[in-house]
């Protein structure tokens, strides 16, 4: 009896082998392939066992420190000892031109010494020179210089002091116009107080217009005393009625005769 369940076990396992699905063979897996405790592969071959490349062949030629130069011919030679040469020469020449100027320069500088530029060494002394002046110098001035002769330089200067009398503005010869200064002071009623009438449609629009035309204030106000201001105002320059044109002001003349 046991023998029969045995054996029915062992068909039970054998018909759902067979009904399982194949897993198919992954062939290499990652990692360690094969037993991980087999020896090393050895040397000389790839970790498959593969033989490896042979290395290229290394020289075995001992390489002398410095290397020794190449081998010139003759012509290269004598042209590169020509253009030494030449270069020598040359440097020689800016040598001797650099020495004649640095001693025509100590010649002309009237037999003083070079100076030593130090912090220690005192300043040099500018002699000779009119366009430094000494009246800082106590020693210089009073060896030229005294008491008495200041004394009469100044009794000198002051003869010669001259007194002008003022005199009074000379008269106008000619009319040149309305003057604009004589005007300032002549009224006294500040910027913006309205002294006559003004009529006429859009006044500001047309004193806007045709204060543009001048250059400054000076000339509006001029041109505005010419034209019959500030009772009459045909080009409507002084649109407020204060008897100043395109906004200009006396004050600062008024302002110059107060002081």
């Amino acid at each position: 009896m046991r023998a029969f369940a045995s054996y029915a076990a062992a068909g039970s396992l054998l018909v759902m082998a067979a009904c399982s699905p194949q897993v198919p063979d992954s062939a290499a897996g990652v990692g360690i392939d094969g037993d991980p405790f087999a020896p090393p592969p050895a040397a000389g071959t790839t970790i498959n066992g593969d033989p490896l490349v042979p290395p290229a062949r290394v020289s075995t030629e001992p390489v002398s420190y410095p290397a020794p130069a190449a081998a010139r011919s003759a012509a290269s030679t004598a042209t590169a000892g020509a253009f030494s040469t030449a270069a020598a020469a040359s440097s020689d020449a800016d040598i001797a031109r650099q020495t004649e100027a640095a001693l025509a320069a100590s010649r002309a500088d009237a037999g003083a010494a070079p100076v030593d530029a130090s912090p220690s060494n005192p300043a040099p002394q500018m002699t000779g020179n009119a366009d430094i002046s000494d009246e800082n110098d106590f020693e210089a001035v009073s060896s030229r210089q005294s008491i008495e002769s200041d004394a009469a330089r100044l009794q000198r200067q002051r003869s010669q002091y001259q007194l002008v009398q003022p005199t009074a503005v000379p008269e106008r010869s000619v009319d040149t116009g309305p003057n604009i200064v004589k005007y300032a002071l002549s009224t006294s009623n500040p910027k913006g107080v309205r002294l006559y009438t003004r009529a006429g449609i859009n006044l500001q629009a047309r004193s806007a217009r045709n204060c543009a035309e001048f250059a400054s204030p000076d000339q509006a106000q001029t041109a505005f005393l010419e034209s019959g201001g500030p009772e009459r105002d045909r080009k409507a320059l002084d649109p407020d009625g204060d008897g100043f044109a395109c906004g200009w002001d006396p004050a600062p003349y008024r302002l110059a005769v107060q002081n």
